[in-house]
């Protein structure tokens, strides 16, 4: 059976590589893209913690914005806004906001780093989004964390019962957007690993003036097999042993 020659399969095999580095980046854009939008749902939607059929108040609390219904008309009245700090319920609430926000800022500007593919090493762009995301991720973990510190505010316990407390939520359930923002976590932290893994992937690829070594040799006889030249960074190409 013939055997490819050594420079023909380096070539097979680094168009390979990239191939599949490729993909693999492709696939990690679109996963950040989706993860821009999840924090973006997280920040805005005011479904943090809400109300159940044992609270005596109908409504539901945000980062910054919260309902709560009147008990006579059963009307919602919401308030809080992110642009005033003075609306915002707790200083519990505010702080998460923050940190929520700028775990937010930061993936964004993840996404418009993409841009840096174009005029930039990609190793490079890729630890830079993936310390950029796992930031995200720390700051994330820290408004959740925080978050359950307002829940002792009078507007919380108004809605949720005097048996509301810091990180007791009293007749109160979790929602959707909390466990969401929770989800997002795990997500930060894959997407950062991934993105390490591929900078590191880029740094491995074979440079472009590979060639084997001692081409234009006449290698004729069996024990003149040709080998593939080994790059060392510094030393140019040597032989393996």
């Amino acid at each position: 059976m013939d055997l490819l020659p050594a420079q023909e399969a380096a070539k097979i095999y680094h168009t390979n590589y990239v191939r599949n580095s490729r993909a693999i980046g492709v696939l990690w854009a679109v996963f950040t893209i989706c993860f821009v939008i999840i924090t973006m749902v997280v920040f805005i939607q005011p479904y943090w913690i809400g109300d159940s059929v044992n609270t005596p108040q109908a409504g539901y609390f945000g980062l910054f914005h919260y309902c709560i219904g009147n008990a006579l008309t059963s009307e919602l009245i919401c308030k809080g806004s992110v642009l005033d700090f003075a609306s915002i319920p707790s200083p519990a609430f505010r702080t998460a906001m923050f940190f929520v926000g700028t775990s937010m800022l930061l993936i964004v500007g993840t996404m418009v780093g993409f841009s840096l593919f174009f005029f930039c090493n990609a190793g490079n762009v890729y630890k830079i989004c993936a310390w950029m995301q796992l930031a995200s991720g720390v700051l994330m973990v820290m408004g959740c964390m925080i978050y359950p510190d307002g829940w002792d505010s009078p507007e919380v316990k108004r809605m949720c019962g005097q048996r509301t407390d810091k990180y007791t939520l009293g007749n109160c359930t979790v929602r959707w957007a909390y466990i969401l923002a929770i989800i997002s976590i795990l997500d930060a932290m894959l997407l950062a690993l991934l993105s390490f893994t591929l900078g590191n992937r880029q740094d491995k690829l074979l440079p472009d003036d590979f060639e084997l070594e001692g081409a234009g040799e006449d290698y004729s006889g069996p024990s003149h097999r040709p080998t593939l030249g080994v790059w060392v960074e510094g030393r140019g190409r040597e032989r393996p042993g």
